[in-house]
């Protein structure tokens, strides 16, 4: 019997994740989290045959959430499961140990694809991101200014960018004010940007 575990903050996204893997294994255990906290609290519980991981969910470290995992259960299979863009957060999870990254709004023949193959123990990259990497890797070319930025500007940046202010980012991330602070200004140089609404289109320019 496959166990499964679902950590999204939405509960429509959960259920219909939940009947989607009743529908394809029928005897499957599925346990759902809403965030980090519950999330590793379960992790603490169970053993789990593929873990399924939205990075876009309130006061979560969805990346330190990534990496706690495959420190503290390398041989955990996650499944990063998202509407955010893949081609620049699927490259960052990958490397931080997720088996996968497959879109929300992807087919659903492709989703159970995605989860078929990491069930198995192989890697799962869409053919669209798969030729991005192909492509790049011919021109010998990285263009994207954010993959510049560290782990923890990255998701910085993506609180930035959802409208959070720096005490925000702080409680959410458990890290001093000055901290956020020093992390955004290093990150704004990199981007050669001095403001908010720069990085908003920035953004907006790599579809981030």
């Amino acid at each position: 019997m496959k166990k499964f575990l679902i950590v999204d903050d939405h509960v429509i996204v959960r259920s219909g994740i939940k009947f989607l893997l009743t529908e394809v294994y029928q005897l499957a255990e599925i346990h759902e989290a809403a965030d980090g906290d519950s999330a590793t609290e379960k992790l603490k519980e169970h053993h789990f045959d593929l873990i399924m991981l939205d990075i876009q969910m309130p006061k979560t470290d969805s990346f330190g959430l990534m990496e706690y995992i495959h420190i503290k259960y390398p041989q955990a299979k996650v499944l990063v499961f998202s509407v955010s863009a893949e081609n620049t957060y699927a490259r960052r999870f990958m490397k931080a140990g997720a088996y996968g990254f497959v879109s929300k709004e992807a087919p659903l023949e492709e989703i159970i694809k995605a989860i078929n193959l990491v069930l198995n123990d192989r890697k799962y990259i869409s053919e669209s991101l798969a030729y991005k990497i192909a492509e790049d890797s011919f021109a010998g070319r990285s263009d994207n200014p954010f993959n510049k930025l560290s782990p923890r500007e990255f998701e910085i940046v993506s609180l930035l960018l959802n409208g959070q202010t720096v005490s925000e980012i702080s409680q959410s991330l458990n890290i001093q004010t000055s901290t956020v602070g020093t992390h955004k200004a290093r990150l704004f140089e990199k981007l050669s940007i001095t403001n908010i609404l720069e990085l908003k289109e920035l953004a907006v320019a790599y579809n981030l």
